[in-house]
């Protein structure tokens, strides 16, 4: 998946009701502004990161889920306005299914990405992280990194309106980065082949959809997870976020044979991206780690 700052989704929702009628009727005079259900209902999200330059985007094919409730009425599985309707990317445009259009009154909008059919709950989704994160997942060309990363968006109290309703998306997992640095000892440049694993977390979890807030299983067991390469010496995993209470081997880097451990507290915070660079030395038991700033709503 790529993204872009702002798309557009041109979205149905929900089916015309009373009030509509006399639409066709030659003996009604003409309106000047159209009635709620004769408005389609369209959507304006934003990503994580617009606020950044980013040449990235969506791609075609990539699916979405929402669902819509009336105001303050809780979200349910089902009997929703919406029910996890599926939005499709092609080209610039998100489509549905159906045709679908506005109704009187004030409605909740719950997105969120990436799409899952079989939904049956909306308060404790189950969902997992996964393990090899720079591996192709699906033939549709979505990696590990992208499959685990979970956005979520939320407008409350939208009405109808020609304009499109804003959804600005949020990343609801925890990102590690790792960068590797060449220590004043060591040997060449960092090579191309170099592996990176993030031990002892734990990659399953639940999410409330109704408020995006990601839970780690408290029954699941700590795996690891090998990250994925964004560029030589830069390697990103996304994380269920959890905190690691004692100093457990973290991060491994393996580089030509050689595995370089670093063991770490850490605390994997919902939402933000967490920097570690690595300072490799010739010396394996002699690496040096710096924690970086904390960034949210990364790119």
């Amino acid at each position: 998946m790529r993204y872009k700052n702002i798309f557009g989704i041109a979205v149905a929702a929900l089916m015309a009701m009373a009030g509509c009628n006399d639409a066709a009727d030659e003996r009604t005079p003409k309106r000047e502004t159209l009635q709620a259900c004769e408005m389609p209902l369209r959507f304006m999200a934003e990503h994580p990161g617009m606020s950044r330059v980013t040449a990235t985007a969506f791609e075609n094919g990539d699916r979405a889920g929402v669902f819509m409730t009336d105001a303050g009425v809780a979200l349910e599985a089902s009997g929703n306005r919406l029910n996890n309707e599926l939005l499709t990317c092609e080209g610039a445009d998100w489509t549905t299914a159906r045709t679908l259009y506005w109704d009187e009154g004030e409605f909740d909008v719950f997105a969120y990405y990436p799409y899952d059919g079989e939904l049956r709950v909306v308060d404790d989704v189950p969902f997992s992280v996964a393990r090899n994160q720079h591996a192709m997942v699906d033939d549709a060309g979505m990696d590990g990194y992208e499959a685990s990363d979970f956005l979520w968006a939320n407008s409350r109290g939208v009405a109808a309106s020609e304009e499109p309703v804003r959804l600005s998306f949020r990343h609801r997992m925890s990102r590690l980065v790792v960068r590797l640095v060449p220590g004043d000892d060591y040997e060449g440049d960092i090579p191309e082949d170099a592996r990176v694993y993030v031990h002892n977390t734990v990659p399953e979890a639940t999410i409330d959809l109704s408020v995006g807030l990601v839970t780690k299983d408290a029954y699941a067991s700590a795996e690891t997870i090998e990250a994925k390469k964004e560029e030589t010496g830069k390697y990103a995993a996304i994380v269920v976020p959890q905190r690691l209470d004692n100093q457990v081997p973290l991060i491994e880097i393996v580089v030509e044979g050689v595995s370089y451990m670093v063991e770490r507290k850490f605390v994997f915070k919902q939402g933000i991206q967490h920097t570690v660079n690595v300072t490799l030395a010739k010396n394996p038991d002699q690496v040096k780690i710096e924690i970086g700033g904390e960034i949210e709503d990364w790119d």
